[in-house]
C-alpha cells in the first residue's frame, strides 16, 4: 500500500526579515492528515511565523513548503485549502453571527440556499445554533470564539490553524474550549495546527507538539514522549515543572549526581560524559531520612488542591521540588526516595538529530556515540 503523502510538509525552510532578523531556521518536519499539531514555545520562538507561512501570509526566505504534495511558495492565500483562526477572532462588528460565518462562503458566490444549509451546520458543531441573528457586541468571549471557529470551519478547508485563540479566555473558560477544539477536531477528521505558549493547554489538546526556541525545533513527539523523554534542558525546564541538576554519566544506566551513583534506565553515552539529570517533582516520593536516596530539607509548602507542593534543599544547596499526597513540615528533614525509571539522563545541548542518531547507533548495538558531544 502506498504511503499517504503529508498534508503539509517543510523542507528546509528559514525566515530572515530585511533588517536581518533571522525567526527561521532551516525548519523541516512533515504532519499527517487529520491530527492535532501544536507549536509550543515562547514569545518570539518562530512558532506563529511557521502558522503564516503555511496560511500563505508569509513567504520563506529559502526552502520549500509543500500542501498534498504540491509546492506552494507562490500560492496566494486564498488559493489554499487552509483557514485561520486569529487571537482577537478579527471577527466584523458590523456584521452579525450570520453573516460572519457565511463571508467567506459569499465571497466565493455559494447559492444562498447552501450557504444557509452550510452556516446552519457550522453552528450547530459549535454550539451556537439559535445564534444566526445575535450582534457580535452582544456576544461573550467564549461565543465569539466559537464564531470565529465557525467561519473558518464553514468553507471546510484540509487544514485548520490556530494562533492562540484561547489566550483571552478565561481559565474555567479555556480549560471548556480545549476539550470543545479536541472534540471538534476529532469529529471534523480535520488537520489542526494550533500555536500555543501554554504547556499545559499543549500536552492536553495535542497528537504531536513541536517545542520551539529562537527559530529553531527543540524537540518533537506526542505529549508523553516530550514530558518524559525530554532531549536537553531547554525542553525539560519548559514542558512542565522538573528538578534539573548536573551529573556524570559513569556508564550504561550508572548516572552520578549529588555525590553519588544511581541506577538508571539510560545509556549510549561516553563514559564518565558530563549530563544533565532530570526527575519531575511528582515522581519523588517521601520517606523516611534513613530510606530515601536524598536527604533535603523542607523549606516551604504549598496546597495546591490534589497534592502538597514543597520546595526543598539537599546539603550542596540544590533544590528539590516535590509533589505529594504526604504533608511535611517546614523546617523538618525527609528522605527523598525515587526509581530508576524516574530518573532522565540528557546529554548537554542535545539537538534532536543528534539524539535521534545516538539512539539509533545505540539500538545497532554500536554503544559510545564517539561523534555526538
Amino acid at each position: 500500500m502506498k504511503k499517504q503523502e503529508p498534508i503539509i510538509r517543510f523542507e528546509n525552510v528559514s525566515k530572515q526579515y530585511d533588517d536581518d532578523t533571522v525567526v527561521l531556521k532551516n525548519i523541516n518536519f512533515a504532519l499527517e492528515r487529520g491530527k492535532f499539531y501544536t507549536l509550543l514555545g515562547p514569545s518570539g520562538c518562530g512558532k506563529t511565523t511557521i502558522l503564516r507561512i503555511i496560511a500563505g501570509f508569509e513567504k520563506p526566505t529559502s526552502g520549500n513548503v509543500y500542501i498534498d504534495g504540491k509546492r506552494m511558495n507562490d500560492v496566494p492565500a486564498n488559493e489554499r485549502q487552509v483557514n485561520t483562526v486569529f487571537q482577537n477572532y478579527a471577527l466584523f462588528p458590523h456584521l452579525n453571527v450570520f453573516e460572519n460565518v457565511a463571508f467567506g462562503l459569499r465571497v466565493k458566490k455559494i447559492k444562498e440556499s447552501e450557504i444557509r444549509e452550510r452556516v446552519s451546520e457550522a453552528l450547530k458543531l459549535v454550539h451556537l445554533q439559535g445564534y444566526e441573528n445575535r450582534e457580535i457586541h452582544e456576544m461573550s468571549g467564549g461565543q465569539m470564539q466559537r464564531v470565529a471557529i465557525a467561519r473558518a470551519i464553514v468553507n471546510d478547508p484540509e487544514i485548520i490553524l490556530l494562533d492562540e485563540p484561547l489566550s483571552a479566555l478565561d481559565l474555567k473558560l479555556r480549560t471548556e474550549m480545549q476539550y470543545e477544539l479536541r472534540e471538534l477536531q476529532q469529529r471534523l477528521g480535520k488537520t489542526f495546527v494550533f500555536v500555543t505558549h501554554d504547556q499545559e493547554e499543549a500536552l492536553a489538546m495535542s497528537d504531536e507538539i513541536f517545542v520551539m526556541s529562537e527559530g529553531v525545533i527543540q524537540q518533537s513527539g506526542t505529549p508523553v514522549d516530550i514530558y518524559d523523554e525530554p532531549i536537553n534542558r531547554f525542553v525539560a525546564d519548559f514542558i512542565g515543572e522538573s528538578n534539573i541538576v548536573e551529573g556524570i554519566m559513569i556508564e550504561d544506566y550508572k548516572v552520578m549526581f549529588n555525590g553519588k551513583v544511581f541506577d538508571c534506565v539510560d545509556g549510549g553515552m561516553k563514559p564518565n560524559e558530563k549530563v544533565d539529570v532530570v526527575i519531575r517533582p511528582e515522581d519523588l516520593e517521601i520517606t523516611s531520612v534513613d530510606k530515601g536516596k536524598l536527604v533535603v530539607k523542607v523549606d516551604t509548602q504549598l496546597f495546591r488542591g490534589v497534592h502538597y507542593e514543597l520546595s526543598t534543599y539537599d546539603k550542596d544547596g540544590n533544590e528539590w521540588l516535590v509533589h505529594s499526597l504526604k504533608k511535611a513540615e517546614v523546617g523538618e528533614e525527609i528522605g527523598l526516595y525515587f526509581e530508576p525509571e524516574a530518573i532522565h539522563v540528557m546529554r548537554l545541548n542535545e539537538s534532536e538529530e543528534d539524539f535521534d542518531k545516538r539512539l539509533e547507533a545505540y539500538a545497532d548495538g554500536d554503544g559510545d556515540d564517539e561523534d555526538a558531544d
